[in-house]
């Protein structure tokens, strides 16, 4: 989805349309959940504090995030993915792969399919959706980004690796911030530069990832669509106003926290053994401290007992702490899920569209 929270609120309210829209709090130690487009103009993206975001672009609309209506939208535009295949791997309420190697819907090719679903989201929801079509994940997701916003584009097994060659490694899925920045400071710019080292090379540079990224910069991606895919963890933080340093503020700064982490295991059951905590202080230095139960853990009251288990050493704090979050993971499902996978075949898109 293009823009998706910033463009559901700009579809529910006329007045946001065609001005620049940041979707979160215009607080001190806000940050930008979502930007428009009009706003991106300017260089405000998600996860910019808010007040680097209003000094950036002094005319940008702050609105509060409407997470139940996201949630809501999503799943209208997943009931629209289930028509054309089962095989749908949520990325996150606006993003997905689906494998339609064997489409429930006869379009003709991937392609048209892609086509159908974007004109039947921007029909029944009012959005704009991207498209990328591809004969992997990792060529598909590149694709996705390349003709943003509201833009379909292919990549063909006959132009796959050549399309990555000239990509900054910056954009490569599955490439951060800090692994591009040690990748330039070994000379790896492009595709092409990350072409040119060898496997033995990247495994010792990055470990299991140099493996993967040896073949996605050749146009190889095994990996399968997985549906229902489980989480690895489910966590949640807060920023507060101002920074605390006392014990007694941190239960009742958490509750909203717990009550969150342990709404999302219950909804997708997902039953965790590892709980942990995190610390950010003033000065943007932040810890985390561990602890793994033998069974998994079974209520909120048990997630809350460890997690503030493993703040308490910490405070009083000397330094005045600015966040506090709280992980569950090493994730098993309570009732088992079924997952398959197939590859699939590509058309080109017509040049003249």
């Amino acid at each position: 989805m293009d823009a998706f929270y910033a463009s559901v609120e700009q579809r529910d309210d006329p007045h946001l349309r065609g001005v620049p829209v940041a979707v979160g709090r215009s607080r001190e130690r806000g940050v930008v959940a979502a930007a428009s487009y009009e706003a991106r103009r300017f260089g405000v993206h998600s996860a910019m504090p808010s007040v680097t975001a209003r000094r950036l672009c002094p005319d940008l609309v702050f609105v509060p995030p409407r997470f139940d209506v996201y949630k809501a939208v999503s799943r209208q535009i997943g009931s629209i993915f289930a028509r054309y295949t089962p095989l749908i791997q949520p990325l996150s309420l606006d993003e997905a792969y689906l494998d339609v190697t064997m489409p429930l819907v006869d379009c003709g090719s991937a392609t048209a399919i892609a086509e159908e679903i974007r004109a039947a989201i921007r029909l029944e929801t009012g959005l704009t959706a991207s498209a990328g079509v591809s004969y992997n994940k990792f060529l598909a997701k590149l694709a996705s980004d390349h003709r943003k916003p509201d833009g379909l584009f292919v990549i063909t097994p006959r132009i796959g690796p050549s399309f990555v060659e000239n990509l900054a490694v910056a954009k490569f899925h599955g490439i951060g911030p800090a692994t591009a920045a040690r990748m330039n400071a070994l000379g790896i710019l492009t595709g092409l530069d990350l072409r040119r080292q060898s496997l033995a090379f990247l495994s010792k540079q990055f470990g299991k990832a140099g493996r993967y990224y040896y073949w996605a910069v050749r146009g190889e991606d095994d990996r399968p669509v997985e549906p229902d895919r489980i989480r690895k963890s489910v966590g949640a933080e807060t920023t507060f106003e101002r920074d605390i340093n006392r014990w007694e503020d941190v239960p009742q700064s958490l509750e909203a926290v717990f009550a969150k982490v342990w709404a999302a295991c219950c909804q997708g059951a997902y039953l965790g053994r590892t709980v942990t905590v995190k610390i950010k202080y003033a000065d943007f230095r932040q810890i985390t401290r561990v602890q793994s139960a033998e069974k998994p853990i079974s209520s909120q009251a048990a997630l809350e007992e460890i997690s503030l288990g493993l703040l308490q050493p910490q405070f009083p704090s000397p330094i005045g702490v600015r966040l506090l979050g709280v992980t569950v993971s090493n994730l098993a499902m309570s009732t088992p899920r079924r997952a398959a996978q197939l590859t699939f075949d590509l058309e080109p898109p017509d040049p003249t569209a």
